[in-house]
């Protein structure tokens, strides 16, 4: 209880889940140790005896539980490397996984998916894997191509400086990352622009009305120079010929 205790006050000054709960669990794990080597003796255990067994024991357990271990030693590893931390949004481009961790055990990961299944990753796994962790990321990115109509050329240029202009100013774009807007292509029904920027914010709720901010926006800037844009089209061309009632 008082170690549980102390594991919430821990969380309550600002320490994070991860870190609260490793010390909790090694407090728990170094209080069982002492009380075993202090009063084992009374209980008939004696120390020597101990030693023997555990060396016996942990021989017998390297055989026939090598994979428990391996969970177990690389649970320890993820506390002190912390790739990810409870609560992180990660993902592996070597595995199905993704999530939000939920807990991280001394065998095994619980990972949250985003349709609320429990995923239960085994620890050893991650000394495998490539593992993502958006949960860190500073900025997200939006990135989009306006198509615009052929003749429409004319326009392109000014249209370019003005939705240029208009992430410079926008109050949820960050000034300081990459921001380009560009005409790259010339696409079989349309002419191109690349847009390319990053929002201050990473939660996906914010950044999606940012980005929706920003394409209607653009929108109004494509309209409000008359031009409009371009879908999938084919032009037929066809040569004058002459029917052959009117040859005669």
């Amino acid at each position: 209880m008082l170690i549980n205790q102390f594991e919430k006050q821990q969380i309550k000054k600002g320490r994070d889940i991860t870190s609260a709960r490793i010390m909790s669990r090694i407090i728990k794990i170094t209080i069982i140790v002492v009380l075993v080597l202090l009063y084992g003796e009374h209980f008939g255990m004696s120390l020597s005896g101990l030693l023997t067994f555990g060396g016996i024991g942990g021989l017998a357990v390297g055989m026939a539980g090598k994979d428990i271990l391996s969970n177990f030693f690389s649970g320890i590893m993820l506390y002190f490397d912390r790739p990810f931390s409870i609560g992180d949004w990660i993902r592996s481009p070597d595995r199905n996984i993704e999530g939000t961790v939920a807990e991280i055990g001394w065998r095994i990961t619980k990972i949250t998916t985003f349709d609320n299944r429990p995923l239960y990753v085994p620890n050893s796994l991650f000394s495998s894997i490539s593992v993502e962790n958006p949960g860190r990321m500073t900025n997200r990115r939006i990135t989009t191509t306006i198509g615009l109509r052929y003749e429409d050329a004319a326009k392109v240029g000014v249209i370019v400086e003005a939705v240029r202009e208009m992430l410079k100013n926008h109050p949820a774009i960050d000034q300081r990352q990459t921001l380009l807007v560009y005409f790259n292509q010339f696409a079989d029904s349309s002419l191109n622009i690349m847009v390319y920027c990053f929002t201050k914010t990473t939660v996906w709720a914010e950044w999606l009305a940012a980005q929706q901010d920003v394409y209607l926006k653009i929108i109004d800037i494509v309209q409000s120079h008359g031009a409009d844009f371009a879908f999938p089209s084919q032009t037929l061309y066809m040569d004058n010929i002459t029917p052959p009632d009117q040859g005669r």
